[in-house]
């Protein structure tokens, strides 16, 4: 059974800093794409941020651009996001995910890539 188990969330103060952490397990992904995207109360689910397989190629949501960074780990099957200079408007639940489809993708363009494993989610809450 394929699990994505995200943790790191948390409540923050606007300015601070938290790291969250996606952990896989039940098949490697070391091949594949992984994301992070995110849905605030009363909002559609948005995409925050992917890496693919080799970490060559990144994508980020605008909004998020030179304050988030994702990352990930091969050998332990795991992502990361490391999240900067947060405001309230970053309030959401935020969700790990992997591709299954497409092994050693390499292109752009990786928000508009099918998710295919989801976590449960984390909750992010930033105070003003």
């Amino acid at each position: 059974q394929v699990q994505l188990v995200e943790s790191g969330g948390g409540l923050v103060q606007a300015g601070g800093s938290l790291r969250l952490t996606c952990a896989a397990s039940g098949r490697t992904f070391s091949k594949n794409t992984m994301a992070w995207f995110r849905q605030a109360p009363g909002k559609e689910r948005e995409f925050v941020a992917a890496i693919n397989w080799s970490g060559a190629s990144l994508d980020y949501a605008d909004s998020v651009k030179g304050r988030f960074t994702i990352s990930r780990d091969n050998a332990k099957n795991t992502e990361f996001l490391q999240m900067n200079s947060l405001k309230p408007e970053d309030t959401a639940v935020y969700y790990c995910a992997a591709d299954g489809d497409r092994p050693y993708y390499s292109g752009s363009n990786l928000k508009s890539m099918l998710y295919r494993y989801w976590g449960q989610g984390t909750q992010v809450t930033v105070s003003s």
